[in-house]
């Protein structure tokens, strides 16, 4: 039976966009409903990148309303982040080696198997996610992964199901002020600290460190080599390795 809170089209050009243009019209689109597509030909990634889909993957974007006193906007990329999570554990409980990197990246042994995207509209924020459910795109300088590849058969639409509901319960948690619970929930769920990383910063370049954790905020913690910590706000962030041998490197305390 179809899911009443999921709309599927067969082909788009892109469903944030659909959806971006949806608010341009003054309307609202309700929150904890869906907009999924068999085939995206014009989607995007962070930093402009083309996201695009194949059938049988999942590609799909939700409306969320914005009000005064709540967390900061950009924190929702990791409440995201903790539901897609959610979802794939619920479909595949015996997926082995999934993990979130910052911001906004979901991982199976180090290969990117699923992205989010934000784009914000005056009080309202598009939430964008893709999955590679059936098959894993060529990223140049990347590794992919898919699902089926991994040897799990998991159908668009059992896991679009599973991620609504996730979706729906903690997007609820993070309205009633529970950030700092997601927060948490995010780190558990995260590459483990130690993890090298490297960020690309506009007026200081290429930095590397471990993985600390989280600010309460949403930025990330890096532990460079002499043992200083750096918030990170912005930036494209990749996966070094597996751990920091450097002397120094270790959890933040807190974090």
């Amino acid at each position: 039976m179809p899911d009443p809170l999921i709309r599927v089209v067969a082909e788009i050009a892109s469903t944030n966009s659909a959806l971006l243009e949806r608010l341009s019209h003054g309307e609202a689109p309700a929150e904890g409903h869906w907009l999924v597509a068999d085939r995206q030909t014009a989607g995007r990634g962070r930093a402009g990148r083309v996201w695009t889909g194949g059938y049988g993957n999942f590609m799909g974007s939700t409306a969320v309303a914005l009000h005064e006193g709540e967390a900061l906007p950009q924190t929702l990329a990791l409440v995201a982040g903790v539901s897609v999570h959610r979802a794939l554990m619920t479909v595949v409980p015996e997926l082995a080696g999934l993990a979130l990197k910052w911001p906004n990246d979901l991982l199976v042994n180090e290969a990117k198997l699923g992205g989010i995207l934000l784009e914000r509209q005056r009080d309202a924020v598009i939430v964008g996610i893709g999955v590679n459910l059936a098959e894993a795109p060529e990223v140049p300088g990347r590794k992919t992964a898919s699902l089926a590849g991994l040897g799990h058969a998991v159908s668009r639409d059992a896991f679009a199901s599973a991620l609504a509901a996730a979706w729906a319960e903690d997007l609820t948690v993070w309205h009633a002020g529970g950030w700092p619970m997601l927060r948490e929930e995010w780190l558990g769920r995260a590459l483990p600290k130690g993890t090298l990383l490297g960020v690309n910063l506009s007026e200081e370049g290429h930095l590397i460190g471990g993985f600390a954790g989280l600010e309460p905020d949403g930025a990330a913690l890096l532990r460079l080599a002499d043992g200083a910590v750096r918030a990170i706000h912005a930036g494209d962030v990749e996966l070094i390795g597996t751990s920091y041998s450097g002397e120094g490197i270790g959890d933040a305390s807190g974090g």
